[in-house]
């Protein structure tokens, strides 16, 4: 037995059932470990080690976080012992076992291309069954309101350390997750009847002052570089956290999500989309620094109307902030990013309320991905379908998009095109960037009867020119529309793309 460094926690070491090497507890909470040489699970009884069987192999996703990085959440400081691995729908996701200095246990997360730090939680009632939570639901968790964000089946493919608990390898079971305005994600895991419960925040990396990380020197050693599928071109991620691609020579788009090995998933993008502004470019927008990494085309409609439009996400990389959504529709510019608490749907939906702000509802359409360039975060596929409802309170923004198995809510603000083209360096093409982001009437001179008739009469006649052309736009892949608006249409362009995990 020996003191465990940092920590006021006992260590117990034994050897491996399966082979011999020494296996660590550093936690006196752990049950169970992976040996690190045979991949064995072992279960802690007492000062007796068993084997219960053997771990799959990890699969390598670069994440920049390792077995004992050491960091600090709320004071407490904590070491990272252990690593699951689960599989979903929308691909695979990471929790991070993390010992803290008082002896609990705290699990790191992956969420939306950023992290949550979550401890254990009691529930002072018997929680629903996962059934009852259906997706989008507001209801109250001791006392709490909380909303249903996400409601999927899971399983466990591969662990590593130790382990306070270790669900049946491969073997489904159903996870809830819950958000409400204050910024709180409640987990309820449903491995056994009674569910475990956890709750979190989000956390950046900078802010939990880790140290230990994972090099860039280990990702470049690794050589992720593989010929893309189709074309057999050298393709190169460069993020750590992506999970789809596109390859630079055929535009075919690369499924990451299985790791070093699972890149022969693949869709041929026949038409490409020229993004205006080039990925790899750096701009600053509100005191960031950002580089464009992803970039994707998508297709709105108006349910129940013979209406489609276009617009455009620019995926943004700072990696201090982790990622953010520049958005370009037809009815301008804006930056979101997705919110880890969420917002409140009134019952009628038709406002939205997040950190005590009441957002209207501006529009509501069907979405889908037509065309997809760079790196993503979570799985990008063609096609891919979403319900999304945009949200807006003056040049505040607020949107909702809902999958069959989850939802996200995005946040943000609308910016001048001006701002956009300056912030890239690309001034000289500043007339491209032009959308319907005029100056409020309020702050405009005050025109004249005479001036006022005029402009009507030419925007009749615009109008009638654009009826004549619009067929020239197609939606896929351009920012427009294919009808003329009504009043129950929208152009969309607020939402940002993405899923959990």
């Amino acid at each position: 037995m020996a003191e465990g460094a940092g920590s006021p926690q006992r260590a117990y070491r034994a050897p491996c059932p399966g082979c011999g090497a020494p296996v660590e507890f550093r936690s006196a909470q752990s049950t169970h470990a992976v040996c690190a040489y045979c991949q064995s699970t072992v279960v802690r009884q007492g000062d007796t080690l068993s084997r219960i069987g053997k771990m799959a192999e990890l699969f390598d996703d670069f994440s920049p976080l390792q077995l004992f990085a050491a960091g600090s959440m709320q004071g407490h400081g904590f070491t990272i012992v252990g690593r699951l691995q689960y599989q979903y729908e929308g691909g695979h996701w990471t929790e991070w076992i993390a010992a803290l200095d008082d002896g609990r246990i705290g699990v790191l997360a992956e969420d939306n291309g950023a992290y949550v730090f979550a401890l254990p939680y009691e529930l002072k009632r018997e929680a629903p069954s996962a059934d009852t939570l259906r997706l989008g639901l507001t209801t109250a968790i001791d006392g709490r309101p909380f909303t249903v964000s996400s409601n999927q089946q899971v399983s466990l493919i591969s662990a590593q350390g130790e382990l306070p608990r270790l669900p049946t390898l491969g073997q489904p079971f159903t996870v809830v997750e819950l958000r409400n305005e204050q910024g709180l994600v409640l987990s309820l895991e449903y491995e056994t009847p009674a569910p475990t419960a956890y709750l979190g925040r989000s956390a950046s990396l900078d802010e939990l002052k880790l140290t230990g990380l994972r090099s860039e020197s280990a990702k470049e050693e690794k050589g992720r570089s593989f010929a893309c599928p189709n074309c057999g071109a050298s393709v190169t991620p460069v993020l750590a956290e992506s999970k789809s691609i596109a390859c630079k020579s055929c535009g075919t788009l690369i499924d990451l999500s299985e790791g070093i090995g699972g890149e022969l998933r693949h869709t041929t993008q026949d038409e490409p989309v020229r993004p205006l502004i080039a990925l790899g470019r750096t701009g600053q927008l509100q005191g960031v620094s950002w580089q464009v990494v992803g970039f994707q085309h998508r297709m709105g409609e108006v349910p129940g109307e013979d209406e489609h439009f276009g617009w455009s996400e620019y995926l943004l990389y700072n990696q201090q902030r982790g990622f953010s959504f520049l958005v370009d529709s037809e009815e301008g510019w804006s930056l979101v990013r997705p919110l880890t608490g969420g917002a409140t749907l009134s019952k009628d939906g038709r406002f939205a309320t997040a950190q005590g702000k009441q957002y209207p509802l501006q529009y509501s359409y069907n979405a889908s991905t037509s065309y997809v360039s760079g790196e993503f975060y979570w799985r990008v596929e063609r096609g891919q379908q979403t319900f999304n409802r945009d949200f807006a309170a003056g040049r505040d923004l607020l949107s909702l998009e809902q999958s069959r198995s989850e939802q996200t809510w995005s946040g943000g603000s609308k910016l001048d095109s001006a701002t956009v083209a300056a912030a890239f360096k690309l001034d000289d093409q500043k007339a491209l960037f032009k959308r319907s982001d005029a100056a409020p009437l309020s702050t405009a001179p005050r025109l004249g009867c005479g001036t006022v008739i005029l402009i009507l009469f030419l925007l009749i006649v615009l109008l009638g020119i654009l009826s004549t052309c619009s067929s020239r736009c197609d939606p896929r892949y351009e920012n427009c529309s294919s009808s003329s608006r009504t009043s129950g249409g929208s152009y969309g362009g607020y939402s940002s793309g993405g899923g959990h995990k």
